[in-house]
């Protein structure tokens, strides 16, 4: 049985705008309207929502997505390239907020053991000039 976009987005767990989002970057199909009454979507788009939010979970962004779904079930090889490719961004996102975190916990701690009160150390860490930047 058919779904209005109403009930689509209940049974899909998400909201009416979302669908319209996904259908403007075309990740979704919009049906054609009948001269009279609403559009009507087949029980098929609610596991490509699903699918689409499964993915978003997983770190792949909506143009990833769509790739994905052109891709579909015969062609695993792309899509475990897209994948490796995937992971590889993000281990390389995971070394740069390791890089990150360790110079924001040293600075807290420059906070911690210098407790000032006429100058806060972080502040002033944040507004030297980085000591090796070679200047033309």
């Amino acid at each position: 049985m058919p779904l209005t976009i109403g009930k689509l987005a209940k049974q899909a767990g998400v909201t009416i705008e979302t669908i319209r989002y996904y259908q403007r970057k075309g990740l979704l199909e919009q049906p054609r309207k009948p001269e009279t009454g609403y559009r009507q979507y087949p029980k098929q788009a609610i596991s490509r929502i699903r699918f689409i939010k499964r993915a978003q979970q997983t770190g792949f962004t909506l143009k990833e997505i769509l790739e994905l779904l052109t891709l579909e079930s015969d062609h695993c090889q792309d899509v475990q390239e897209l994948a490796t490719a995937k992971l590889s961004q993000i281990d390389s996102q995971i070394q740069n907020l390791t890089r990150l975190r360790k110079v924001l916990q040293e600075l807290v701690n420059g906070c911690a053991s210098n407790k000032s009160v006429a100058r806060c150390s972080l502040i002033d860490s944040l507004s030297q000039e980085p000591k090796n930047t070679i200047h033309s």
